[in-house]
């Protein structure tokens, strides 16, 4: 596969200049005008952030793309999918709250918010995969794929599962459903929590296997003879009494997220915005970010998800680390930022196995603005 133009600016300012003129300047280079976007739905994937995070994206970003997609005719909407572990995002409702109380309201970015998978995360389509190794189908919210246009807007960072948190995991676990989120974490079943289970059987019905039923303590149990791991019970627990275990390895999560990228990128128009600053060391979806690892680096833009990722990480690997930072109290012995502060992870395998599955390119041919 041949190198993939990425584009990018930094975040400096001159008077008169704004980093969102920056960032209208730099999708129009970047060439998303050449999607035909008329009277299309417009899904922008962006993260929300957990109430009490600050380090996600300012919806002063989001706005900026909402407009160059409305300039082009466009019908946009700002989405992501409900979380798999309990939080403040859990189902629509929540999820909503959370991303207004961030300040992504109609009023501030001009267009709606859609939380993709439902009220409680079940709202999902099932989408054959070809050429893969872990999946035949992904279950990915419904409403990003009933898009006819899928733009994603990433906070690039650091990921204490991953290595790094960039457009492919914004892509692939964002949009898994939570059924999806639990088949790319999970190498098991789920099973009940007693001491959170009220014995109500609410979730009962759901279960199309009838693989859940109530033992001799009124507390609910999992047949895991009789469960396909579909994690449909997860969403529909009223009580958060249905969990799972994250007992996938590593290097198979990160395949695991590129191929449900590709499920969400496939037959579809797609364009990709990441914004590399403050990047913190672990995901937005703590609800709480630790201090920058690396200074505020730019944005960068791009069709190709896997070309531009690998960008980012090359651009956050040549700053000086903050020392003032996590990265104070990590040795390098050699190693690259990712690796110096989650020595666990392996970010290659989630690049190798994006290019292996065809979602793009590591070679990049980068164009600075």
């Amino acid at each position: 596969m041949s190198a993939s133009k990425v584009y990018f600016t930094d975040m400096r300012c001159k008077t008169g200049t704004s980093l969102l003129r920056k960032l209208e300047k730099l999708i129009a280079s970047a060439g998303m005008e050449r999607i035909d976007m008329q009277d299309k739905f417009v899904a922008i994937k962006l993260h929300f952030g957990e109430p009490g995070n600050l380090s996600f994206l300012r919806p002063n970003f989001a706005k900026t793309v909402v407009d160059a997609v409305r300039k082009q005719g466009g019908k946009p909407f700002l989405t992501d999918c409900n979380t798999l572990y309990v939080g403040r995002r859990k189902d629509a409702l929540e999820h909503i709250e959370a991303a207004y109380e961030n300040g992504f309201t109609p009023l501030s970015t001009g267009c709606q918010v859609i939380i993709a998978d439902g009220l409680k995360g079940t709202d999902d389509v099932e989408v054959p995969l070809e050429g893969c190794t872990y999946f035949s189908s992904a279950r990915i919210g419904r409403a990003i794929m009933d898009a006819d246009v899928f733009v994603s807007l990433t906070h690039f960072k650091g990921h204490e599962l991953t290595g790094f948190g960039g457009a492919i995991k914004n892509i692939g676990m964002g949009c898994g459903s939570r059924a999806g989120k639990m088949a790319m974490h999970s190498d098991g079943k789920p099973r009940v929590s007693a001491a959170k289970c009220r014995s109500c059987g609410s979730f009962m019905r759901f279960c199309a296997q009838s693989a859940i039923a109530f033992g001799e303590d009124r507390k609910a149990f999992i047949n895991h003879d009789l469960c396909v791991g579909c994690g449909r019970c997860i969403g529909t627990c009223n009580f958060d009494a249905i969990v799972n275990d994250y007992d996938a390895n590593n290097n198979i999560l990160n395949c695991r997220m590129a191929e449900y990228a590709k499920a969400v990128l496939d037959g579809k128009p797609h364009f990709h915005v990441s914004v590399v600053n403050q990047v913190s060391p672990f995901c937005d979806c703590h609800g709480e970010n630790d201090a920058a690892v690396v200074p505020d680096i730019g944005m960068f833009a791009s069709f190709d998800p896997v070309a531009l990722d690998k960008a980012c990480i090359d651009a956050v690997n040549a700053a000086p680390a903050i020392s003032a930072s996590i990265m104070g109290e990590r040795r390098h012995d050699g190693c690259d930022h990712f690796t110096a502060i989650h020595p666990a992870t392996d970010w290659r395998s989630q690049i190798d196995h994006a290019v292996r599955i065809g979602l793009g390119s590591a070679d990049y041919e980068l164009v600075t603005l």
